[in-house]
């Protein structure tokens, strides 16, 4: 299937890996100039880079003005802008509990999980509406209709993010924009994975083997596995392109069937 997305410029955060180089990966591979915000280029990116339409640019997107520089930097290179990915978030178990739980460390889950997209949407949306039309597409998560007390911060930051969206969505739809959602469960990334990942920090806490963690978290979804960031990486592509002309204000979950009601 053509999506008709060639030539077209797009905004990725957080894009140095996990879902987000997924995400850039699949972009470039349809001929989309990508513009990749990431603090730190991965060598996975730079070597990506090396040979397709993919730009790195180092930014901190904690940071007030990093988004709107990451934004700046894509309409620079390419003359505007079509597509932005908010796909940059981050979590932590809190293995001690709601009382655990600091100022700081609300403020870092509320900024990295929900402040970065606002900001980033904010800098990007004038350069959509000027191109008359334009997708975004955000990478949300299953907690922000399942709140879990072991990422307390990060469920109530999706949360927001999940209602920041649709009501945007509701705004833009006349200037041609399209505003949507994808809501993973457990994904196959460094996030839960990693050697400091959701999976790690759970077994330290709890004596377990973080393989046991990652196997119990799987089994409850229905087909017993996590979700490949390049199938994430997939639903982006249809949503950013005019095959989905009609969809905004959506929620596509991935999640092998983790959420069991309607």
């Amino acid at each position: 299937m053509d999506l008709h997305l060639a030539g077209k410029t797009a905004v990725v955060t957080g894009a140095s890996k996990g879902i987000g180089f997924a995400i850039t990966r699949a972009l470039a591979g349809e001929g989309v100039n990508v513009v990749a915000g990431a603090r730190d280029a991965t060598t996975e990116l730079s070597d990506l880079a090396a040979r397709t339409t993919v730009r790195p640019v180092p930014v901190d997107l904690t940071t007030p003005d990093g988004p709107a520089r990451l934004v700046e930097a894509a309409v620079t290179a390419h003359g505007g802008l079509d597509i932005l990915v908010n796909n940059v978030g981050a979590v932590r178990p809190r293995t001690g509990g709601f009382l655990s739980v600091t100022d700081d460390d609300w403020l870092s889950a509320l900024t990295i999980n929900f402040l970065v997209a606002v900001r980033t949407t904010r800098a990007a949306l004038p350069h959509l509406i000027d191109r008359g039309t334009g997708a975004i597409v955000t990478i949300n998560s299953v907690n922000a209709r399942l709140p879990d007390p072991l990422v307390i911060d990060y469920s109530a930051a999706k949360a927001a993010l999940a209602n920041f969206s649709k009501a945007l969505s509701k705004e833009v739809a006349a200037r041609g924009i399209r505003v949507t959602t994808i809501s993973p469960g457990p994904v196959s990334t460094g996030l839960w994975l990693g050697t400091d990942g959701v999976a790690a920090t759970v077994a330290q806490a709890t004596g377990a083997a973080p393989e046991s963690v990652a196997h119990k978290a799987a089994s409850e979804s229905a087909t017993g596995r996590f979700t490949q960031p390049e199938e994430v990486a997939d639903l982006v592509l249809l949503l950013a392109s005019d095959r989905a002309g009609n969809v905004t204000g959506a929620d596509l979950v991935i999640d092998g069937g983790l959420i069991t009601t309607l």
